[in-house]
């Protein structure tokens, strides 16, 4: 009886609002609209303010577009990732009229036919799904014209809202309809495209940390979501086919017309359109510009080098034969960022430090750009500043003298905007370029700190342009050729003259990942000597560090702020030079194409990789001078440590052996882990020179392993690092991912140790490490799965530095 009240009372409240929607459809949209707002636009739309609802007209039964779901309006957690500015999927769709419903549809651009013949295309468009992403009800007709209520569905999680925060572990959020509504300031038609805001709120239990630390109720955070129709562009562009060395994004599709024998899977570059007016002329200006526009919330003097180094693209498409074809100027203030029209640079905050992005809109069907969107974080470049007050402590009492660290944090933002533009360009990383000097923008660079004349040089430590790789990369995807495989395959050919190596993320920014080349904030065409170099300034850097690396009335406690990114300078060469370590070298050719080595890294590169990594954490390297130590105070009321700090052990007071620990923990986990020790073991198997598995961890052990330091300090430096490295190695044993023949390998260097632990402890003043360390190990070799290691130390956050 209850079951069937239930679906009584669902089948009168469906039919009232069926019978609603009848009744309003039976009106004229003059009628149904009478007292609305109206824009008209691309599809133009109809805003009732009395109730509340959004209505979109269209005047014919389909309609395509180009649709993408934003956040205009921000959570401000970098953890969570929900920022200002965030792009959602962008989709080909189409609204079509069925009924009394306008559907929108999504075809299903994945799998196609580019064929003539209408029977071959209906045939792989029937094979495989579409999806129906809304049902509008129609509200009034007009004859041909229906007017469509579209604020159902801008009241929605489309951007998956409750999704990001469940995957952050921030609790269990649901969208609350009641306290979502509309956001009439910003639903707008434009002559390109139709925008619809709402604000939404989500609720929830019990929210996670980062939604507490940035939401005035974290129980109901507000954010901004937009629903944004774009014109399709005009025909005429000519997608270009993806090649893997170019450097550019592939959009890609499976094209079943392709004739037996060709590949199905076809991929085409991310670009925009740009075409000269003399097709024939070798220099010729372009029939539209590219146009960037900075966002005004830019404070000077950050809004002007932003500017600069946006604008150094120009010279590249000067290079490509372009004449005026791309210029940056501030957004106007009549402009609204909205409108398709703009490429848009975005100035974006949050409560962290966080990444920078640049994406767009484009066009599903063939990759072309219609909006370049930068979003920049605002507080990543006060990073730069922490490392160069911490190099210089440049303060005096009167608080003057900062202006080195100004101009590096400046010079850095040039180059930020660079690379995010570069992005929207249609370019991918390229982690390869910081080997051959000023390579590229899109790698991510280390500030290039020097010691001249025994003094620390910040004068050029970013570029001041784009890379040789940068120009030819853009010659390579909007330069026009008479015969254009020619054209291109001409440039590839110059990139391999100049000697210019392209690796991107799936290669480099992994801990396992194994391209001798591709690396993160490193700088030098050798690793192992840029970490010397870099292990020489720290060290300059920690002697001469004093309260002047604050500016006066900053809590004296906050100068540990400044030691953590001083002490940890050399994080990410480590990781370059890491990747040497059973490394390979190699790039992206094609079949047919003139072959590149393709080759394990030689043994004594390796050998000098595992040397200097060792060294950089030998207790000499990781211990403070002691001077230092007094002038690290507890945090001060009202100053709390946060996660820029070390973790300490000691309570309030500063453990002198966190950064130790800290900065083991770092070479160890590199060092140990399980695909390179992996390669290492196979390496070791033929011979030729190569560096094994069992020399491997030998060498670890007698650098790490054997401690005989007569200060106490640097002794319990040496006990706390060996820790770290015992347990990472352990945790490496215990892994999937490390394979049977190298875990039998590394399980008889276990005995081994546990026999010269026992050994060393009869006399040796180490003896709190060697006889709890062989207890451990004997355990962990009787049951590895079931023996418990300690975490690993927290490392402090460096990227985005």
């Amino acid at each position: 009886m209850i079951r069937q009240a239930v679906f009584t009372a669902l089948a009168v409240t469906c039919g009232m609002v069926a019978a609603a929607h009848s009744q309003a459809a039976t009106d004229t949209i003059a009628q149904f609209s009478d007292g609305m707002r109206f824009d008209d636009g691309f599809i133009p739309l109809y805003y009732d303010e009395t109730k509340a609802r959004a209505y979109l007209r269209f005047d014919q039964p389909t309609q395509q577009a180009i649709f993408v779901e934003s956040l205009p309006a921000g959570l401000g957690s970098n953890d969570i990732g929900l920022d200002r500015g965030q792009l959602g999927d962008t989709r080909f769709v189409e609204f079509q009229l069925v009924g009394d419903r306008v559907l929108l549809v999504q075809p299903n651009l994945g799998y196609r036919a580019n064929s003539d013949n209408p029977a071959e295309v209906r045939a792989v468009k029937e094979a495989f799904a579409e999806s129906i992403l809304a049902a509008l009800p129609v509200v009034a007709r007009s004859g041909n014209a229906v007017l469509a209520d579209i604020t159902g569905y801008l009241i929605s999680d489309v951007h998956n809202v409750v999704g990001s925060l469940k995957a952050s572990e921030q609790g269990d959020f649901s969208l609350d309809a009641k306290r979502s509504a509309p956001f009439p300031a910003r639903i707008k038609a434009f002559p390109e495209n139709t925008v619809l805001e709402a604000r939404l709120t989500f609720a929830g239990k019990k929210p996670g940390r980062f939604v507490r630390d940035v939401t005035p109720s974290p129980n109901s955070p507000t954010l901004r979501v937009r629903l944004d129709f774009v014109k399709p562009p005009p025909a005429g562009f000519k997608p270009r086919a993806f090649h893997p060395r170019a450097g550019f994004y592939p959009r890609s599709f499976r094209d079943y017309a392709q004739p037996l024998g060709a590949p199905i899977t076809q991929r085409y570059i991310v670009r925009h359109r740009l075409q000269k007016v003399n097709p024939d002329a070798a220099i010729s200006e372009v029939v539209e510009p590219i146009v960037y526009y900075l966002d005004p919330g830019a404070p000077e003097p950050v809004r002007s080098a932003l500017i600069d180094g946006a604008s150094w693209w120009a010279d590249a498409f000067a290079a490509a034969g372009y004449k005026d074809a791309y210029r940056v100027e501030l957004l106007p203030a009549d402009a609204d960022p909205m409108d398709a029209r703009y490429n848009v640079i975005q100035w974006v905050h949050r409560a962290t430090r966080g990444w920078s992005y640049g994406y767009g809109i484009y066009d599903p069907r063939n990759g072309e750009v219609i909006k370049g969107h930068v979003t920049l974080g605002s507080l990543r470049v006060r990073q730069d500043m922490l490392i160069a007050q911490a190099l210089t402590a440049p303060f005096t009492a009167n608080g003057g003298g900062d202006e080195r660290s100004q101009d590096l944090a400046l010079a850095r933002l040039r180059q930020l905007s660079a690379h995010e533009v570069g992005h929207t360009l249609g370019l991918a990383h390229n982690f390869a370029a910081s080997g051959v000097g000023n390579g590229s923008v899109m790698d991510y660079p280390h500030p290039n700190i020097r010691l001249v004349d025994g003094a620390i040089d910040l004068s050029a430590a970013y570029d001041v342009s784009l890379g040789d790789w940068d120009k030819l990369a853009i010659r390579y995807g909007y330069g026009e050729f008479p015969d254009e495989q020619q054209g291109l395959d001409k440039v590839l050919a110059e990139m391999d003259a100049e000697g210019m190596v392209f690796v991107t993320d799936a290669h480099a920014r992994s801990p396992s990942a194994a391209s001798a080349a591709g690396h993160l904030w490193d700088n030098g065409a050798d690793p192992v000597q840029r970490l010397g170099e870099l292990l020489a300034i720290r060290q300059q850097g920690l002697a001469s560090f004093t309260g002047a690396v604050l500016q006066p009335g900053r809590a004296s406690s906050e100068i540990e702020a400044r030691l953590v990114p001083l002490y940890l300078l050399h994080r990410y060469q480590v990781d370059a030079v890491a990747k040497a370590l059973g490394g390979w070298r190699f790039d992206y050719r094609l079949q047919g194409e003139a072959p590149r080595p393709n080759q394990r890294v030689d043994g004594a590169h390796q050998r000098a990789a595992l040397a200097g990594l060792l060294d950089s954490t030998a207790p000499a390297n990781l211990a403070l001078p002691v001077a230092l130590l007094s002038q690290l105070p507890p945090p001060a009321f009202g100053y709390p440590r946060s996660r820029e700090y070390f973790t300490h052990t000691t309570g309030d007071v500063f453990d002198r052996l966190a950064p130790a620990r800290t900065a083991g923990q770092i070479v160890a986990q590199q060092l140990l882990q399980p695909e390179r020790l992996n390669r290492i073991f196979e390496q070791g198997l033929l011979g030729d020179d190569q560096l094994g598995l069992d020399e491997y961890v030998e060498e670890i052990a007698k650098q790490r392993f054997v401690l005989g330091q007569a200060d106490d300090y640097l002794a319990a430096t040496a006990r706390e690092t060996a820790w770290v490295f015992l347990h990472e190695l352990l945790r490496s044993v215990q892994s999937d991912a490390l394979g049977f023949d190298a875990r039998g390998r590394l399980m008889q260097q276990l005995r081994s140790l546990a026999v010269r632990f026992r050994r060393a402890n009869k006399r040796s003043v180490s003896a709190s490490f060697f006889s709890p360390a062989a207890d451990l190990i004997e355990r962990f070799i009787a049951d590895p799965q079931a023996t418990a290691l300690p975490a690993r130390p927290i490392v402090p956050p460096g990227s985005p530095i």
